[in-house]
């Protein structure tokens, strides 16, 4: 924890920088899971791409696995959540970076139920065409996202709150996840460039906005936290370094494209 001396300048910069690196973290790890089912599926050769992917060739099953990227990262944010609200250990900065891929996950992948629902052009709706789900099943299926985002938005507070358990929960909230979250999303433009502009810019504001606000509700009426364990967090270089880091290997490996086949 950072304890009652939190400079939240510094402490609102980490967590900026945690929330930009683990939105690209998370969004890699949906594109991987994206191309990997399709290489393994006859008749399709993917490319994973720095912001994209995409394939040659025909099966069937093309469409149904444009589902399976939402579906990784959706049970990832579940899984870091569940065990970041039973188990308190690790550092500060693992910690809070957890935080930050759990809500990257959950916030990238349920706002894609409910476009679907709507979109079926949308990778998940191209997934519930293919499952031949009717227009009330797919209402159902964005209701529930909804929900899902309004309980996971209740669920997240505490965590980070823990960080300045000192604070009021909705002020506490606003700096460490809101503010980030919104800000993170300018840092996150030049890991998605060169593309269209409506690709590169309009997937980070829906994502991290839905999520800021979820978070930023899910304050309303909390009780403060207890504090949460570990030690200070790391030097600022450490997440600027891991972010020119991943940079690095979206633009320079990544951009021109990778081959599963």
């Amino acid at each position: 924890m950072t304890g009652p001396q939190t400079r939240w300048p510094a402490l609102t910069l980490h967590s900026t920088l945690l929330a930009t690196l683990a939105f690209n973290l998370v969004f890699f790890l949906q594109e991987l899971f994206l191309v990997w089912p399709k290489a393994l599926t006859p008749g399709l050769r993917p490319t994973l791409f720095h912001n994209n992917h995409d394939w040659a060739g025909s099966n069937p099953l093309a469409e149904l696995l444009q589902g399976t990227g939402a579906s990784a990262i959706l049970a990832t944010g579940l899984a870091l959540l569940l065990l970041l609200r039973r188990h308190g250990g690790g550092s500060a900065a693992l910690r809070l970076l957890l935080i930050w891929i759990a809500f990257s996950g959950l916030y990238q992948s349920l706002p894609q139920v409910v476009l679907g629902a709507f979109v079926p052009m949308n990778d998940v709706g191209r997934a519930m065409t293919y499952l031949g789900m009717s227009e009330t099943a797919k209402l159902f299926a964005a209701a529930a996202a909804v929900i899902a985002m309004i309980l996971i938005g209740r669920a997240l507070v505490p965590l980070y709150l823990g960080f300045a358990p000192e604070a009021k929960p909705g002020s506490g909230a606003f700096r460490l996840a809101t503010l980030p979250a919104l800000v993170a999303i300018l840092l996150i433009l030049p890991f998605r460039v060169p593309g269209d502009p409506l690709q590169v810019a309009l997937v980070p504001v829906i994502m991290n906005v839905t999520g800021a606000i979820f978070v930023q509700l899910g304050a309303i009426g909390r009780p403060r936290p207890g504090p949460a364990p570990g030690g200070p967090l790391l030097p600022v270089i450490w997440p600027v370094g891991a972010l020119l880091a991943v940079l690095a290997v979206f633009q320079i490996v990544l951009r021109p494209g990778v081959d599963f086949f």
